[in-house]
């Protein structure tokens, strides 16, 4: 299992509809090969803040699996307006 993570930064006065939005979007990550399960924590210090975390059965799954999917684009379009500036993904795994 590897664990991508990525802190969030929402442009100020838009986090009521990147919340909506990336619900709608949800969908779209969910549905690929490999993809295992997400969250999406909210920063209590920071309002605009959030911290995505996914679990995925390789870095192979998200970098090329959902990256170059049609639904990455849908991902895309609805979500990344929202961060300034835009996230540093990163990989994890345990050891």
């Amino acid at each position: 299992m590897i664990l991508e993570v990525a802190v969030l930064n929402v442009k100020s006065g838009r986090t009521q509809d990147f919340e909506k939005d990336f619900q709608i979007a949800t969908q779209y990550i969910s549905s690929i090969e490999g993809y295992l399960k997400h969250s999406l924590q909210k920063c209590i210090e920071f309002e605009n803040q959030y911290l995505l975390l996914v679990e995925w059965t390789s870095v192979e799954a998200h970098e090329v699996g959902f990256r170059q999917s049609p639904q990455y684009q849908q991902w895309k379009a609805l979500l990344h307006d929202y961060y300034n500036p835009f996230p540093q993904v990163l990989h994890y795994e345990s050891i």
